[in-house]
């Protein structure tokens, strides 16, 4: 069978380099591999928390530019806005009439957004927070599906929502023919989880209390310079890789090591007659030599916004034509497609 490949990114301001190590400069790779490929803006999944219309317009003009900029194909891959393609909320509405409320309690939609929120508690199906955030899943698997995803570039954090897809794929599929396909994840070593640099406790997030926690991926070179030197360490100088007991310079490894294709021994070697102030500025020279043609690329590309709405309205029509397709099917295999 055909393999097909599915991912989505929100757009919620400019990506940084967590974005980019654990997701973007995978999906470029990916490019390489045989099979087609869809790529989704997913609007519809940033609407949870809300944002200005402005907000939204700039953000998905500016994630697309990234893409871009990150050198995604799309004429390889199928770049989209999720919004435009309405089968995604169609089939959406079919999963959530088959899956049962108490499967989607089980869920974690919630973690990671309560603390944000100040939220006093996790919001329950009959209590407080928007009905959007709790079947978030449901349109997540409706994504994948759509397109008959056979595979997913994920992190192990997104493994239980694909668990949903595949459990809704074999139930669907006993009771109307095999239809759906089971959906694996592809993982890649080099998926690093790259951490807050200011509390390496955390995942590096667009909603980090601190600019100084995060790179982002159009950063000017003093930025990232002075971003890295302000970086959480310890008191140790040595350069060694252990996440557990040295989280804050094994984050700089971590960097490190995605944007050169090493591994934490060979970065570690690269380090070992430095302290970890001179390690800071090797770090940060590896980060500058390799995003800044890509900002450069960015803001050349960011200029002409009515290329980047013709990428979009190709790559609309091209999904918008598959998924048409399948969800047609569906309706057939439901007895509403008369």
């Amino acid at each position: 069978p055909n393999r097909v490949i599915f991912s989505g990114i929100q757009p919620t301001g400019i990506p940084h380099l967590g974005n980019y190590l654990g997701a973007i400069k995978h999906w470029v790779k990916l490019q390489n591999k045989p099979g087609d490929i869809y790529y989704s803006i997913v609007d519809l999944h940033s609407l949870t928390i809300p944002k200005s219309r402005t907000f939204m317009r700039t953000s998905i003009l500016d994630i697309t530019a990234c893409l871009l900029a990150c050198e995604i194909n799309p004429e390889r891959a199928v770049l989209y806005q999720q919004s435009c393609v309405p089968e995604h909320t169609l089939l959406s509405w079919v999963i959530g009439c088959l899956v049962p409320v108490n499967r989607l309690k089980h869920l974690p939609q919630w973690k990671g957004r309560t603390y944000i929120h100040n939220e006093k508690q996790m919001p329950s199906v009959d209590g407080g927070g928007h009905i959007g955030r709790y079947t978030y899943p449901l349109l997540q698997t409706a994504d994948i599906l759509l397109y008959k995803a056979t595979h997913v570039p994920a992190g192990d954090d997104q493994a239980v929502h694909l668990i949903l897809t595949n459990e809704f794929a074999k139930s669907f599929n006993r009771t109307h023919g095999h239809f759906f396909p089971q959906t694996q994840i592809i993982s890649d070593p080099t998926f690093a989880r790259i951490r807050d640099l200011r509390n390496p406790t955390v995942k590096m997030s667009k909603s980090s209390q601190s600019e100084n926690g995060r790179i982002e991926i159009t950063d000017y070179d003093d930025a990232i310079r002075g971003k890295i030197k302000r970086a959480i360490t310890d008191c140790t100088s040595a350069v060694t890789y252990d996440p557990d007991n040295r989280p804050g310079v094994s984050n700089l490894v971590q960097i490190h090591c995605g944007l050169s294709d090493i591994t934490p021994t060979e970065a570690c070697n690269t380090a070992q007659n430095m302290d970890t102030g001179a390690y800071k500025t090797l770090v940060a020279n590896v980060v500058i030599d390799h995003l800044s043609p890509i900002r450069e690329r960015y803001f050349e590309l960011r200029q002409d916004e009515n290329r980047l709405k013709e990428i979009l309205k190709y790559g609309n029509q091209r999904a918008a034509k598959v998924a048409k397709e399948n969800f047609n099917a569906v309706r057939d295999l439901l007895g509403i497609q008369l």
